[in-house]
């Protein structure tokens, strides 16, 4: 039976976006020296507004005030107090979801169900959480009266444009950082709406700065003289120009990068449940997500039954307007995303693997791209090595647990991977011999702010979230030699 489901827009006259935005610097919107860029529904094409490309002097400008603000008035407050602050954050967070979701589903092209039901919460619950933290830093695991760093320099991506905003800003500000960020080129606009509740949760000036722009404005931040650490999630390519670019200085870092993480399907695994995973693994967020299950390893025996099944269930995936309630795969985040996904899958084609997309239409009109799978791929593959970043699945099979491990391994990343299987010893010996920093036994792509994220290898140096997320932004406190009771 044909199931047809009407359609159930979700109304934009929620939010209300201004024809042009300025920087948030010192607590006030103040003109950038750069030019104008617009910022666009990857749906539709269509222009949202124009947002400035923060200078070197605009940075210079956010440093001095974020320099400012922590030593005059973030770093003397009572810890209880910047606590309040995060509530307040949080609560507005809340009070205001349906606008942020809206929002950020219009700039980043995800479905509005994601938007509403995960990325929103999920940052709220990080102001929640680390509100929480604020007066017992004592307890973080980096000794008594562990200290700030002070001025911290934030990049974030265009994948959640909000929750990496939240997983950044809110661990910072609970350890007595002040922050200036810079949100992703293709998706400001709920960054510049997060200002505006800083404004509403009468935050002090100067404590979160965001400066807009590309790439050479993310370079101005790594690069000024007055940050003292640099959190950074995104590619690795760029990752490892900003390692090389604070090497040899005082600043700290951390680092969340790229993935390519193994999705294991055992042949004990309950085969339906684990088909709704794989499908949530890589589809989700149209597979814009560093920990996405972009490689299936399937054990030979169950290979057929797992194919058939997932192919099934693929046809029946919603692609289209991602204002839609009802859709489940919204539009590919830019143009340029959408090339570097098109020309990844060629050379599957290319190297000899075998394409299927899902017999889905895909509107005529914005950025899309159709749920695919590649079965008879290989580790050598470059869709099997490098990081596609769409709604793109590489399928590969194993006959034994310990050739699962060796093919799940061998990847330059160790971010993520997932683990199905009726039997739990078969999941803690897995676990425990991949080199994955986050590992999800028989479901993928849950988080929480409690849970400690990141990876092994070129995925990233530290861990964002939780306690030693926490960690990250604190530095243990100098006692004198004579407090040590030494010479």
């Amino acid at each position: 039976m044909e199931f047809t489901y009407a359609a159930a827009p979700e109304s934009k006259s929620v939010v209300t976006i201004a024809p042009s935005y300025k920087l948030f610097i010192n607590g006030d919107w103040v003109n950038g020296k750069g030019k104008t860029f617009p910022t666009i529904n990857p749906a539709t094409e269509e222009t949202l507004s124009k947002v400035t490309y923060g200078t070197s002097a605009d940075i210079d400008r956010a440093v001095k005030a974020a320099r400012n603000a922590y030593t005059k008035i973030w770093s003397k407050l009572p810890a209880k107090e910047r606590g309040k602050y995060l509530y307040r954050i949080a609560r507005l967070l809340q009070e205001r979801a349906r606008e942020f979701a809206v929002l950020e589903t219009l700039n980043n092209g995800k479905p509005i169900r994601e938007s509403r039901d995960v990325d929103i919460p999920l940052a709220a619950a990080h102001f929640f959480y680390h509100a929480g933290w604020a007066d017992k830093l004592d307890y973080a695991g980096v000794g008594d009266k562990p200290k700030p760093f002070g001025v911290v320099g934030q990049i974030i991506p265009w994948n959640f444009p909000l929750l990496m905003l939240a997983w950044k800003i809110a661990p910072a500000l609970a350890a007595g950082n002040t922050v200036v960020l810079k949100p992703a080129e293709t998706t400001p606009l709920t960054a510049l709406l997060f200002a505006e509740i800083c404004q509403q949760a009468d935050l002090p000036a100067g404590v979160v700065n965001i400066v807009t722009g590309d790439g050479s404005t993310g370079a101005a931040l790594v690069n000024h003289p007055d940050i003292d650490k640099i959190a950074f999630t995104g590619s690795t390519e760029v990752g490892k120009i900003i390692a090389r670019a604070i090497a040899g200085t005082e600043k700290k870092a951390t680092l969340e990068l790229g993935g390519k993480a193994a999705n294991i399907v055992f042949d004990d695994a309950a085969i339906d449940q684990a088909v709704e995973g794989i499908i949530n693994g890589i589809f989700f967020n149209q597979g814009h997500v560093c920990c996405a299950g972009s490689r299936l390893l399937v054990q030979e025996s169950v290979y057929g039954t797992v194919l058939d099944k997932l192919q099934a269930r693929m046809a029946k995936i919603r692609v289209g307007d991602p204002m839609d309630k009802n859709t489940d795969l919204g539009a590919i985040n830019s143009s340029m995303q959408l090339a570097k996904i098109k020309e990844l899958t060629a050379a599957g084609d290319s190297e000899g693997a075998t394409r299927w997309s899902s017999p889905c239409e895909l509107p005529k009109k914005g950025f899309w791209f159709p749920p695919t799978i590649f079965t008879g791929v290989t580790e050598s593959h470059r869709i099997s090595r490098e990081e596609i970043f769409g709604p793109v699945l590489s399928i590969l099979t194993f006959r034994t647990p310990a050739e699962a491990i060796e093919k799940a391994n061998a990847t330059p990343y160790g971010l993520s991977a997932g683990i199905w299987s009726e039997k739990s010893s078969k999941i803690l010996w897995t676990a425990q011999n991949l080199r994955a920093g986050v590992i999800w036994s028989n479901t993928f792509n849950k988080f929480d702010p409690a849970s400690p994220f990141g990876g092994y290898k070129e995925s990233g140096w530290g861990r964002e979230g939780g306690r030693h997320g926490l960690q990250a932004y604190l530095r243990a406190s100098v006692k004198s030699h004579s407090q040590k009771g030494g010479n």
